[in-house]
């Protein structure tokens, strides 16, 4: 037969210490009433303060996508000839096919606005010329750069062609494979700097100054970064975040947006909208 041990004997010893260790529980341990209310209030709060939060985040991203779509299709122009007043003139010259795209951007909410300008060429491309693709090795040019440039400029300039390769693996035509990689060679290309043979064309961030005092969309910024409210952006407010029906009431949205304010003594234009 099986010996018993002594505990098992006496009885559960394991739930006599657990009932031991229960009344030796002091009265100051135990949460007091009052406070386990306070608590359960200070959670709703949390809760309602979450949801409040949210919803305000919504209606600053519903804002901002007026004044995102504003941009892109009402004050193009205008918005250019603040950033840059010669790429604003190329821009309006019917002659250059060009569009301009505004993106947001950012890790933060709320987002900021970039933009970028594309050429269209109508599927017959563009050349640009640049020494790193002009001038190659086997050619007499590159000993006469060499020479113009001095040792040290030239042997720098090599250099940085060797970190972009092994940073990008894609930083030359040559390099080109696959689809994927003519992807990662164009995005490379507009994100280089001219002077080490990049197109210099890539996403800018627009600042509040970027955007006309005398349109709503300058309040709208203005509310996203700094949390203050107009008074003409008040009163358009209610019309502004509801969901538009139609394509009428999307494009009179944006024409409110784009607007020049009556309120401020400047000459108005009539602005179009090109959808």
């Amino acid at each position: 037969m099986s010996s018993l041990r002594s505990s098992e004997l006496d009885g559960d010893s394991d739930d006599s210490q657990l009932a031991a260790k229960f009344w030796e529980v002091k009265l100051p341990d135990v949460v007091p009433l009052d406070d386990l209310k306070a608590i359960e209030k200070t959670q709703a709060a949390e809760v309602i303060q979450r949801a409040w939060f949210s919803h305000m985040d919504k209606i600053i991203f519903q804002l901002l996508k007026h004044t995102i779509c504003a941009a892109e299709n009402c004050v193009t122009h205008e918005i250019l000839k603040k950033v840059c007043p010669s790429e604003a003139a190329l821009v309006k010259d019917p002659s250059v096919q060009c569009k301009v795209r505004f993106r947001f951007g950012g890790k933060n909410f709320p987002p900021f606005i970039v933009f970028k300008i594309f050429l269209h060429t109508g599927g017959h491309g563009n050349k640009y010329f640049s020494g790193k693709n002009t001038l190659r090795p086997s050619s007499e040019a590159v000993v006469d750069a060499c020479k113009l440039m001095g040792n040290r400029k030239y042997y720098d300039q090599i250099i940085q062609d060797q970190l972009q390769f092994q940073k990008y693996k894609v930083a030359d035509e040559v390099d080109v494979v696959t689809m994927k990689d003519y992807m990662h060679f164009t995005s490379f290309l507009d994100e280089t700097p001219a002077y080490l043979g990049g197109k210099s064309n890539c996403w800018r961030r627009l600042s509040l100054e970027n955007f006309p005092k005398t349109m709503i969309m300058y309040d709208i910024m203005d509310y996203a970064t700094s949390g203050t409210l107009s008074d003409r952006l008040q009163k358009e407010l209610k019309y502004l975040l509801q969901k538009p029906k139609s394509k009428e009431m999307h494009h009179d949205q944006l024409r409110i947006v784009s607007q020049v304010s009556h309120s401020i003594d400047v000459p108005t234009n009539n602005t179009n909208c090109k959808f």
